[in-house]
C-alpha cells in the first residue's frame, strides 16, 4: 500500500480483541448442539429491532444508528441446531460450566486473575446478528500479561460470550442470517494498546491463537477465530476494524487505518482553516433533481436503470426497497470544494467515507453509491450536466456537490448522513467500527458502541468460582507456548514446525510421547510436523489414530530404531488395521528383521545395476542405487549398513 509513515511519530497505538470459539458439545445458554452447521432451513422468522434505554436512562449511539437503517431482519432456522432460546421466546438455561472451565484455563494461561463470581451482562447489538438484540457476555479473567517481543503484552480481560449468527445476505433494507452458529460459546481476549507496528499486530494475533490452541479445547477452521483490531493515532480516536479473519491481513489494515486517521486530522485542520468550527457552520442543502437528469447518459441517474437493477437483483418493496418513488438528490456542500477528493486511506478519497455511511445507513448500495463534483465521471455530456446541477443548487465556485439516487426516503437519509459525516470531520476522527478487506482497505460498518449498551442480565444468576476449583484447573494446564517454544528450539526443531504443532494441538502429543517413551524431541516433532503432516495432506486419515497407538509406535521405534526408516509404511498399516497392536503389525510384515542373505543380495544389486544414462555422476549413481536398496529393505536393514555395502562394491570397482 502507498504512503510510508513513521508510526511512533504519529503516536499510533494498537490493541486486539481476539475471539475464539470453544470446543464444547452444546451451546452456552441452551442444550442445542454446538458446531452443527447447516445449509438449509426448516423455517424463517422476520424481526425488526428497536433501541432500549440503558440502566442510566440513555440510548447507545450505535443502537440509534442501526434503528435508522429500518432493516428487515430474517433468521433462517434449522430444527437440529436452534430452539426457542435463540429466538428469545424462552429464558436462558444455566451457564454451560464446561465452557466456563475452558475460559478459566485460557485466562490462567494468559496470566489473568480469575473473578470470584461470574456475572452475566447484556451487550446490545441491533445489527440483527443476534435475534434478542443483545449478546450475553461475562468477564472471567482480568489483569493478565504474556511475554511478547522482549516485553509484556497486557491482557486487559478475558470474557466468555455467545457467538452471533452467520450473515447470508445484506441487500438494501433486508439482511438475512443463518442461526446455526448463534449461541456457540467463545472467548474474547482483549489486549492493551501495546502494539507499536502493524507487524506486531499480526504477531500478537498468532501468539494469542497459540495460547488458545495449546489447550486443545478450541475449535479450528474457517470462522472459528476472528479478531477485531483497535487503532488510534495521537489526536485521533479508537477505531475498531471488525472481523479480521486472518493474522496476515493485520499489517496492511493497521497501516491503512493509521494513514486514514492522519489524513482525517489534516482534513480537520483544513476545515478549521476554512472557518468550519462546528455543526452550525455547515449549511448543507439538498434538492430533488430527478427531472433534471432524466435523460442523463450516466445510467445510474435514470429511472429505468434503477427499476431494472431492482428487478434483476430481486428486490421487493416490502423487504429490500425503501419508501417513495425513484429519486435523484443533489447535495450542496457550501465551501467544501476539493474536500470530497481529500485523501484518507491509501489511494482512497474522503468521498468513500460518505459512500460507506450511505450504503449502511440509507441502504443505497447500487454502485457507485454517489457521484461527487471533485471527481466527476467522464461520459457524454458530463461537463454540461454537472454545470446544470451546480446551477440548479446555486453553487458557488468554492462549493462541492454530491449526487445520490434510489427510493426517495432513502435519498433524504443519505443527504443527512453526508451532513453528519462532515460534522464528524470537523471534530477529526469519528469513533467507528469498520469492515475489513483483504487488500488492507476498510469501509464503514457502524458507529463504535459505547458503555451505554451494557447492562446486567436479570435472567441469569451469578456463578461462584472457588479458589479450589481454579487450583484444580491450574494443575492440569499445558505449558505455555513460549515455554514449549524455548524447549523445542533448543532441541533443534524449526520454528515453523513448532508453530504448526501448536496450531494443530499436536505439541501435546509430542510432549506425551517424549515423556513416556524417551523419544528424541526433535525426531518426534519432525515426525508429526513433517511426515504425518504430508500424509494428512495426501488424504491419509492420520487423525483417526489414537494417542495410545502412537505411543505403541514410538515404543517400537525405541526398541528397534531401523523401524523409523519405514515409518510411513507402518502408519498406513495402523490405519488399515486400527484394532491390531502395532507390535503385531510389525512382526507380521517383517519390519525390523533383516532377511537372510540380504548382504549377498545387496552386493549383487549394487554390482549389476547402474543409472540408465551413462553420463551420471558418481553421486547420482550412489543415490539411485541406495533408492533401489531402500525400496527393498527399508525398515528391515539400516540405511547405514546398506551404504556400507555399496561403498565396498565401489572400492572393488576402483
Amino acid at each position: 500500500m502507498s504512503e510510508t509513515i513513521d508510526y511512533a511519530d504519529v503516536g499510533m497505538k494498537c490493541g486486539l480483541e481476539v475471539h475464539q470459539q470453544l470446543l464444547t458439545e452444546r451451546k452456552l445458554f441452551c442444550h442445542c448442539p454446538a458446531g452443527r452447521y447447516t445449509t438449509t432451513h426448516d423455517g424463517a422468522v422476520l424481526r425488526h429491532m428497536r433501541p432500549t434505554l440503558s440502566e442510566l436512562g440513555e440510548y447507545d449511539g450505535t443502537a440509534l444508528m442501526e434503528f435508522k437503517t429500518r432493516k428487515n431482519i430474517i433468521y433462517l432456522l434449522h430444527e437440529s441446531n436452534v430452539c426457542t432460546y435463540e429466538m428469545d421466546d424462552t429464558p436462558p438455561f444455566l451457564l454451560n460450566t464446561h465452557s466456563l472451565d475452558i475460559a478459566i484455563e485460557l485466562s490462567l494461561l494468559l496470566g489473568c486473575d480469575i473473578v470470584d463470581e461470574v456475572h452475566i451482562a447484556r451487550k446490545q447489538y441491533l445489527d440483527g446478528s443476534i435475534p434478542t438484540g443483545f449478546q450475553r457476555t461475562a468477564i472471567v479473567g482480568v489483569g493478565g500479561r504474556i511475554p511478547f517481543c522482549g516485553r509484556w503484552l497486557t491482557i486487559t480481560q478475558v470474557s466468555l460470550e455467545e457467538d452471533s449468527c452467520r450473515e447470508v445476505l445484506d441487500r438494501g433494507h433486508l439482511i438475512v442470517w443463518r442461526a446455526d452458529r448463534l449461541g456457540m460459546p467463545l472467548i474474547e481476549t482483549v489486549t492493551g494498546p501495546d502494539l507499536r507496528t502493524p507487524e506486531e499486530a499480526a504477531e500478537a494475533i498468532l501468539l494469542v491463537g497459540r495460547v488458545c490452541r495449546s489447550t486443545g479445547h478450541v475449535r479450528t477452521g474457517m470462522g472459528a477465530s476472528r479478531q477485531d483490531i483497535n487503532v488510534s493515532v495521537r489526536g485521533g480516536t479508537r477505531v475498531e476494524i471488525k472481523g479480521v479473519p486472518q493474522a496476515s491481513w493485520a499489517p496492511r489494515l493497521v497501516h491503512g487505518e493509521t494513514v486514514r486517521q492522519v489524513n482525517l486530522l489534516r482534513l480537520r485542520d483544513e476545515l478549521e482553516r476554512r472557518g468550519f468550527t462546528g455543526p452550525q457552520s455547515l449549511a448543507i442543502e439538498h434538492r430533488d433533481v430527478t427531472a433534471l437528469v432524466a435523460a442523463s447518459h450516466f445510467p445510474s441517474l435514470r429511472r429505468e436503470t434503477w427499476e431494472s437493477y431492482a428487478t434483476e437483483s430481486e428486490r421487493h418493496q416490502q423487504y429490500e426497497l425503501g419508501k417513495g418513488p425513484f429519486c435523484v438528490r443533489a447535495v450542496k456542500l457550501p465551501g467544501l470544494r476539493f474536500t470530497l477528493n481529500w485523501p484518507t486511506q491509501p489511494d482512497v478519497p474522503f468521498a468513500h467515507e460518505l459512500a460507506g455511511r450511505i450504503r449502511v445507513i440509507a441502504c443505497l448500495d447500487m454502485q457507485p453509491v454517489l457521484l461527487q463534483s471533485d471527481k466527476w465521471p467522464d461520459y457524454e455530456g458530463s461537463k454540461l450536466e454537472l454545470t446544470r446541477l451546480r446551477k440548479r443548487l446555486r453553487c458557488e465556485p468554492e462549493d462541492g456537490l454530491a449526487i445520490v439516487w434510489g427510493p426517495e426516503e432513502d435519498t433524504v437519509t443519505a443527504a443527512e448522513e453526508i451532513r453528519l459525516r462532515y460534522v464528524a470531520a470537523i471534530e477529526g476522527v469519528p469513533a467507528e467500527t469498520r469492515q475489513a478487506f483483504a487488500d488492507g482497505s476498510t469501509d464503514f460498518e457502524r458507529i463504535l458502541p459505547g458503555p451505554n449498551r451494557m447492562y446486567p442480565d436479570t435472567d441469569s444468576p451469578p456463578h461462584r468460582v472457588t479458589n479450589e476449583h481454579v487450583a484444580q484447573l491450574r494443575s492440569g494446564l499445558p505449558p505455555p507456548p513460549w515455554e514449549r517454544e524455548r524447549r523445542y528450539l533448543a532441541a533443534g526443531v524449526p520454528q515453523a514446525t513448532f508453530f504448526y504443532l501448536v496450531r494443530r494441538n499436536i505439541a501435546r502429543l509430542v510432549d506425551l510421547i517424549t515423556g513416556q517413551t524417551g523419544s528424541d524431541v526433535k525426531f518426534t516433532a519432525l515426525f508429526f510436523g513433517e511426515r504425518v503432516k504430508a500424509l494428512r495432506r495426501s488424504g491419509v486419515a492420520v487423525d483417526q489414530v489414537a494417542d495410545e497407538r502412537w505411543l505403541e509406535l514410538f515404543e517400537e521405534f525405541q526398541r528397534c530404531p531401523v523401524l523409523q526408516e519405514d515409518a510411513n509404511g507402518i502408519v498406513l498399516h495402523m490405519i488399515r488395521e486400527p484394532a491390531a497392536p502395532v507390535a503385531e503389525l510389525i512382526r507380521r510384515a517383517g519390519w525390523g528383521q533383516a532377511p537372510a542373505g540380504w548382504q549377498a543380495a545387496a552386493r549383487e544389486l549394487f554390482a549389476t545395476r547402474c543409472l540408465s544414462h551413462p553420463d551420471g555422476t558418481a553421486e547420482q549413481r550412489r543415490k539411485f542405487l541406495m533408492g533401489q536398496a531402500m525400496a527393498r529393505w527399508r525398515g528391515r536393514v539400516p540405511a547405514a549398513q546398506l551404504l556400507a555395502e555399496l561403498q565396498l562394491i565401489e572400492e572393488v570397482r576402483q
